[in-house]
């Protein structure tokens, strides 16, 4: 069997994690024959492939960024469709796709494999907002980053007496924000899931501020405070026509200094949180489900993704994946909430 294999949406620490691991246990355990698409689903829609014999994955799980290389392109736009698809995958001689990505990703997926191609889902992102999986491979890499860079403008925050806002990724949801804010000790943490009036981040900074702490905010890009009825988006939409978050820190910034007096300063970390080395939770879960779905792949599992259940790895349907986003629980949110102000 040739396996075809796509890393698609933003690049994530463990995808090359999860390649080594299809193809190494394809090669070793099956005798398959692997490729790789070249920039997610722009390589599926062109045929643009590169071979993956089992040299070309050695020592690239601690690698980060993708051997494949990514893109956002919508597999159904220009000239792309299930039609097109399975012509260049049969003149190729590809059996089945494994198709590694989040959320955009994962529902093209769907949309192929009901028009009858043989497709596998990873389920990938920094996020951490896909549902049917406890944990998704990227995040932890994401949150330890995030964690490091906030410690940093703590360090900033103390020896100038300010305020300090670390605007985080997590597009909808505010898994990222709640795990470093947590970790770094953060005096609020503001997240898409719960909405917090102005006066109310206020008084949580003045709180601090008045314990003799430099005061220091956590806010997802995805977060609306109470007057707003829309997360900041000023970049227009994806491909895959979703607003381009981000910008809420900055906006932030003069509304706390004006109502605390006290000079505040805001930091997007942006990109920096997806890339480099994938830790090593993120190495062993990424190898994990890079197995795991081969197994789907023998077992002729199409429109499935594997996931994560508490420590097994298991499969579900595109449908139950795709459901609904998994945002942050109330519980979760209180509990963190104890510690703010």
């Amino acid at each position: 069997m040739k396996i075809g294999i796509l890393t698609s949406g933003g690049d994530c620490p463990g995808l090359n994690a999860v390649i080594r691991g299809a193809v190494l246990k394809g090669i070793k355990v099956h005798g398959q024959e692997f490729v790789g698409f070249r920039d997610g689903w722009r390589g599926v829609v062109e045929g643009d492939i590169m071979e993956l014999p089992r040299h070309s994955v050695r020592g690239i799980s601690k690698q980060g960024g993708t051997i494949l290389g990514t893109s956002r392109t919508n597999p159904f736009d220009n000239g792309g469709g299930p039609e097109k698809i399975k012509e260049n995958l049969d003149r190729l001689g590809i059996d089945a796709v494994i198709a590694i990505g989040g959320e955009g990703t994962l529902a093209a997926a769907k949309r192929l494999t009901d028009a009858g191609l043989k497709i596998v889902g990873v389920p990938k992102t920094v996020d951490n907002d896909l549902d049917a999986t406890d944990y998704t491979f990227g995040f932890d890499t994401a949150v330890q980053i995030a964690t490091e860079a906030i410690d940093r403008l703590r360090t900033t925050g103390e020896s100038h007496h300010r305020c300090m806002i670390a605007e985080v990724m997590g597009r909808n949801v505010g898994w990222i924000a709640l795990h470093a804010g947590m970790a770094s000790g953060a005096h609020a943490i503001l997240i898409p899931e719960q909405q917090v009036s102005i006066e109310q981040i206020a008084e949580w900074v003045t709180e601090a501020h008045e314990r003799g702490r430099a005061p220091l905010v956590v806010v997802a890009e995805g977060f609306m405070p109470g007057h707003m009825e829309a997360p900041h988006s000023e970049r227009g939409l994806d491909t895959f026509g979703r607003p381009r978050l981000g910008g809420i820190g900055q906006q932030l910034e003069p509304e706390l200094e004006r109502r605390t007096g006290l000079e505040t300063r805001a930091t997007v970390l942006g990109h920096i949180q997806r890339g480099g080395v994938p830790s090593a939770f993120d190495r062993v879960l990424a190898t994990r489900l890079g197995m795991a779905a081969i197994d789907a792949v023998v077992d002729r599992r199409w429109g499935t993704m594997v996931s994560l259940n508490g420590t097994d790895v298991e499969h579900v349907d595109f449908d139950h994946a795709l459901g609904q986003i998994k945002s942050v629980p109330q519980h979760r949110y209180d509990e963190a909430a104890i510690l703010f102000g």
